[in-house]
């Protein structure tokens, strides 16, 4: 008799298909960070590194890509990070398949102010984790191709990091259910582990744990919680940004991951990275995953 297996099957195949799956996540759509010096930071971002503002504090990196600043930064007990986002294909999928794998999600979604269907939730740290879905007709989408000025230093946010105190738990949100996958780890010294490189699972940017961190002070913050912006040659992006006026007593240097960097840093300590994306040494401690 096999109608027993044959009804099995179509159970397991009506539950599957009643399951949410993950829509695609394409890749970083922005970081948000707080000030307490809106001129200064809008210098820095506007000014220095070259980027138009598609609305007030909000800069341009490209049309999926941006970097918003957020005045009334209250100090210490204040985290600068406010936010930071991904990009996906469909935003009300993703909060229910995150629903689904008890990822505390909101209850309903609706557009946000730009006019997208965005949602937020919180990683294991409690950092502000957004994920965008763009909108036809919305801020964003009606100025694609527009604001894209050649003074911009980068055309790509490459990635972005956060302090991690736990790698078990994160890897739980980001490896076991958004799908993102490790492609490199490294560290100060070849035995042992600062920083884990895990790229979004259908896209090329990435996410950086930034581990091992205990105690920082504002300055380290700012260091660790960063975003890395990606530039064909390291050499012309130093000319870039000092020939728009910025003063840094930082220079390019060659990272762990053996790629070209440069470290630059908002008036609240946010780093900038510039980086070509391409190692020119072999990278420590692990191989580099493509």
């Amino acid at each position: 008799m096999r109608t027993l297996p044959l009804l099995c099957a179509a159970l397991s195949l009506a539950a599957t298909a009643q399951t949410p799956q993950r829509p695609r996540i394409l890749g970083v759509a922005h970081i948000a960070v707080r000030t307490d010096n809106p001129g200064a930071a809008r210098k820095f971002y506007g000014q220095y590194l070259g980027y138009a503002e598609l609305s007030t504090n909000t800069f341009k990196v490209n049309d999926h890509q941006y970097i918003q600043i957020l005045p009334g930064w209250s100090g210490p007990d204040q985290l600068v990070l406010a936010r930071i986002a991904f990009e996906t294909e469909n935003a009300q999928q993703l909060r229910d398949y995150l629903a689904s794998k008890s990822v505390p999600v909101p209850s309903t979604l609706a557009k946000d102010p730009d006019g997208n269907l965005s949602f937020t939730i919180k990683d294991p740290d409690n950092h502000d984790i957004q994920f965008v879905q763009y909108l036809p007709g919305s801020t964003h989408s009606r100025n694609f191709g527009k604001f894209l000025p050649d003074t911009r230093v980068s055309n790509r946010i490459i990635h972005v990091g956060t302090t991690v105190s736990d790698r078990a738990a994160y890897d739980k949100l980001y490896r076991d259910i958004l799908g993102f996958k490790e492609f490199w780890h490294g560290g100060m010294t070849d035995d042992r582990t600062d920083w884990v490189d895990m790229r979004v699972p259908d896209g090329a940017d990435w996410f950086e744990y930034m581990l091992n961190v205990r105690n920082p002070s504002q300055r380290t913050l700012g260091v660790m919680n960063h975003m890395a912006l990606g530039v064909p040659d390291i050499q012309a992006g130093y000319r870039t940004v000092t020939d728009h006026g910025l003063t840094t007593s930082e220079k390019p240097k060659i990272g762990r991951d053996g790629k070209w960097q440069l470290n630059l840093y908002d008036p609240n300590f946010t780093r900038a990275e510039l980086m070509e994306p391409t190692p020119v040494e072999k990278p420590c401690c692990s191989p580099m995953l493509y």
